[in-house]
């Protein structure tokens, strides 16, 4: 609808001459807004006001050329002026019974909307690193990932899904150690997990995996393992440098063939608990992109080669530096270690290069609220090697706070006392967790109410919405209880019949769905949806609701057209609320 009018705009527009209007001021896309106050219309433009100027006229004036030049039009019922000059549109009801039909007629696809042009968006999102379960925060970054990418999936984009598997690194070595003496423990051997390490009872389960697979294969006495190591933490020493120490010893006691073994065991186990929980949650992603992939396919060579073909590298203390000053960041940085080792942030532009390399217009990475330097580093990198920085975007989300009543849940994956992701969706479900990760806006702090989440009240926005779709159900139940068929073709010839204003309101609501996708696409904003699917519900209970008073005005009466065409109102609301908390991954239930 909001199209409808966007398209009668741009006609007057064209229409008018050229001693008025440039023809480039007439080729931009009009501003087109739903009014806040229904009795200023449905939509108002500020084309007028915004063109005055190149005009050389009032506003107002520019205004009543614009609505003498607009194309008749069944869907518009009036045009007024408002104001300095905003145009209103008033819509006619016909063009709302109208949209009404359109939502059954599409069903599931309604709302979707061809604006992204096929435009290929790689969305890269949760990306956790393997070395714990995923906790609470995780799962924002599971919900609005999956959401956004649905999203702009109905806005026409073709989206790929990717989960960047950190399987390199330091923080692997350590995930190994940690695993390789909870395996010693398990065979008796007296060696205290490091307090470095990673302590939850997750790799306990992984230890007794690499026991089953490959039995005493592994084993070293207590006294080979830690003699004449420096101190631990607990006894006065450095708890980094007691790690490198015996990150150090197994290597040397195992060989790399067998700690090779034990990372791949480890990281195995560790990445398919990651994939169960994300699976159970409705998560799913195209490719699974392991970090190693990148050195032995070769993409970081190639990376570093096109930074040194541009003359964007050198050398200094016998490390490779990349000038990424040069491109916006706030120093150089080493892509290459004096001792030939490459360095995390090589292996992001390699990334983020290999991604361009696959054909890819859009790279959006979804990251926690601790990555603000990423952006420019990695953006002076693409630009660095050719590409444009502008391919990248980078949506940060803030952390989210677990509360137990009052108690605020600590969340420390190196000590494991934090609260898994399955945890929680085993307390609270599935559908809540979708929605109330996907309740705020990305960038604000969010705080998950568990008790609200559980609870089965109005105040519980997930279930009050899902409530909505299970009463039209109810209602056809109903219908059949009291011998009455719904014959929705009557229904839609008896759309005129729909006169009250809750009716009408409910209307509105629901027709506004496709504006709703493309500007949540859009701003990258799933919590838009949440908002409107909340105002939609309010609308629909109200509708409901107005036979309390009235029994003139319930859905089931005897007036059969009223009847038929209340429940195709019912029912294109329905299918409204459907697609939306699909949208959400979120499902919509027959009954509560």
């Amino acid at each position: 609808m909001k199209a409808t009018i966007e398209r009668l705009i741009s006609a007057a527009l064209a229409a008018l001459p050229d001693d008025l209007l440039s023809a480039q001021a007439r080729a931009l896309p009009p501003d087109v807004e739903r009014t806040r106050d229904a009795s200023h219309g449905d939509y108002a433009s500020n084309v007028a006001m915004r063109h005055a100027k190149a005009a050389r006229c009032n506003p107002r004036q520019l205004a009543e050329a614009i609505i003498a030049a607009l194309p008749m039009d069944p869907a518009v019922a009036k045009v007024e002026i408002a104001g300095p000059g905003f145009i209103n549109f008033h819509l006619s009801d016909a063009a709302y019974y109208a949209e009404v039909g359109a939502i059954l007629d599409r069903g599931t696809e309604y709302g979707r909307q061809p604006i992204g042009s096929g435009e290929k968006v790689l969305l890269e999102f949760v990306s956790a690193n393997p070395t714990g379960p995923l906790h609470v925060g995780h799962g924002r970054h599971a919900a609005f990932g999956a959401a956004l990418a649905n999203l702009l999936s109905a806005a026409g984009h073709t989206v790929h899904r990717e989960y960047y598997i950190n399987d390199a690194g330091r923080q692997v070595d350590i995930l190994a150690v940690s695993v390789w003496t909870r395996y010693l423990e398990r065979l008796g051997e007296p060696v205290t997990l490091p307090s470095n390490g990673y302590k939850g009872d997750y790799l306990l389960p992984i230890a007794a995996g690499l026991e089953a697979e490959y039995s005493h294969k592994f084993r070293r006495s207590a006294e080979e393992v830690v003699s004449n190591l420096p101190p631990d933490e607990p006894q006065g020493g450095d708890k980094e440098a007691y790690i490198d120490a015996l990150i150090a010893r197994m290597r040397v006691l195992l060989g790399d063939s067998d700690v090779a073994a034990v990372v791949d065991h480890a990281l195995a186990g560790m990445v398919a608990g990651i994939r169960g929980d994300l699976a159970e949650m409705g998560v799913t992603f195209d490719r699974w992109y392991s970090e190693r992939s990148l050195a032995t396919s070769g993409a970081i060579e190639e990376a570093l080669r096109r930074l040194d073909q541009a003359g964007h590298t050198y050398r200094k203390d016998g490390a490779l530096w990349f000038r990424a000053s040069a491109f916006g960041d706030d120093e150089d940085r080493v892509v290459e270690r004096e001792n030939g080792a490459r360095t995390y942030f090589a292996s992001d532009i390699a990334y983020h290069l290999d991604k361009r390399l696959r054909g890819f217009d859009r790279l959006i990475d979804v990251l926690g609220a601790d990555h603000h330097g990423y952006v420019a580093r990695v953006r002076g990198g693409l630009a660095a090697m050719g590409e444009p920085p502008e391919s990248l975007e980078v949506t940060l989300l803030q952390l989210v706070n677990l509360y137990r009543g009052d108690v605020k849940v600590a969340m420390g994956k190196r000590e494991g006392n934090f609260v898994t992701l399955r945890q929680l969706r085993h307390e609270v479900g599935n559908d809540a967790c979708r929605f109330y990760f996907v309740m705020r806006s990305h960038d604000q702090t969010l705080d998950f109410d568990l008790e609200l989440a559980k609870s089965r009240s109005s105040e519980n926005p997930v279930y009050y919405i899902q409530y909505a779709h299970a009463r039209v159900a109810s209602v056809l139940r109903q219908l059949a209880d009291r011998g009455f068929v719904h014959d929705p073709a009557r229904g839609r010839a008896a759309l005129d019949r729909l006169v009250y204003p809750h009716e009408r309101r409910l209307m509105v609501a629901m027709t506004r769905y496709p504006e709703v996708i493309t500007l949540a696409a859009a701003t990258r904003s799933p919590h838009t949806l949440v908002n409107y699917l909340r105002d939609l519900a309010n609308e629909f209970h109200a509708a409901y609701s107005a036979g309390n008073d009235n029994p003139d005005l319930r859905v089931i009466v005897d007036d059969e057209a009223a009847r038929e065409a209340r429940l195709v109102l019912f029912t294109a609301a329905r299918q409204v609320l459907r697609n939306g908390l699909a949208m959400l991954g979120v499902s919509a239930p027959e009954t509560m």
